[in-house]
């Protein structure tokens, strides 16, 4: 993975698939998607550690060819 990905890109991508912001709790946002009944936690940091980004998207179903073109 060359590029690295900030809390902002995951958010704007996110919200681009139905999740919106449901709360914050400290650096930490909340999002729910209503249509799937799901929600994701995502931290508010500059750089995502690998593991992090991979967990959320595979909670998600999403790729990082997807999450690319989404942001």
């Amino acid at each position: 993975m060359s590029k690295t990905f900030s809390g902002k890109d995951l958010i704007k991508a996110l919200r681009r698939l139905g999740f919106i912001v449901d709360h914050q709790n400290g650096s930490h946002i909340f999002l729910h998607n209503i249509e799937k009944n799901q929600s994701v936690i995502i931290p508010n940091h500059k750089e995502l550690k690998k593991g992090t980004l991979h967990n959320i998207l595979k909670k998600v179903d999403l790729s990082i060819d997807q999450l690319k073109k989404l942001i």
